[in-house]
């Protein structure tokens, strides 16, 4: 169980990601944004790699907290498509400074193999969660589908976070056209 402490240095940690990049993150920053006494944040995270762990561990505890299924929709395609719509919306609005640190932390990753080991296995949560309603939702071949559904999305978010589009962000009624279509693609029905 995380103290409170150590959630406050993680929730800062990807405060400063968002904000600032990974050049901007270091222990005296944290010890600063947090008001913690000086030398708190070392003492929690004794080396940068384990401020950037500490950090992607907390996001990925964030991300998974406010990914929600919808239980109650009529089929488990709806359900789905529910999902990824609210979830992407919200990573896209409410959620933006854990996307922004998430990717900070991916470009990180590229650079440090004790961070990308990290990175990939927390990823591979998301497949498997991706692989498991889409499976409910009737897909042939689910984690093969999960893969593309997770690749997906990860471009929509960089894209509009990020990339091109960000001055042109999909709405919600945009998103649920998309993920439509995509749901379309991966269960291999006929678009409506």
């Amino acid at each position: 169980m995380r103290t409170p402490r150590a959630a406050l240095i993680a929730d800062t940690a990807i405060a400063l990601l968002a904000e600032r990049g990974t050049r901007g993150l270091t222990h005296r920053a944290v010890d600063d944004r947090a008001r913690l006494p000086p030398g708190t944040t070392s003492n929690h995270a004794r080396t940068r790699a384990a401020l950037l762990q500490t950090a992607l561990t907390r996001l990925a505890e964030r991300e998974t907290a406010s990914f929600t299924t919808h239980p109650t929709a009529p089929d488990p395609r709806t359900a789905l498509r529910d999902t990824l719509t609210e979830g992407l919306h919200a990573a896209l609005t409410v959620g933006r400074t854990l996307t922004l640190a998430r990717l900070e932390l991916a470009l990180e990753a590229t650079r440090r193999p004790e961070l990308r080991v990290r990175y990939d296995a927390l990823g591979q949560g998301f497949i498997d969660l991706a692989a498991d309603l889409l499976a409910a939702a009737g897909a042939a071949a689910p984690r093969r589908a999960a893969r593309r559904l997770v690749a997906w999305c990860d471009g929509i978010l960089f894209n509009a976070t990020a990339g091109s589009g960000r001055a042109d962000s999909p709405d919600p009624l945009e998103l649920r056209e998309q993920v439509n279509a995509l749901l379309d693609a991966l269960l291999g029905l006929e678009a409506s």
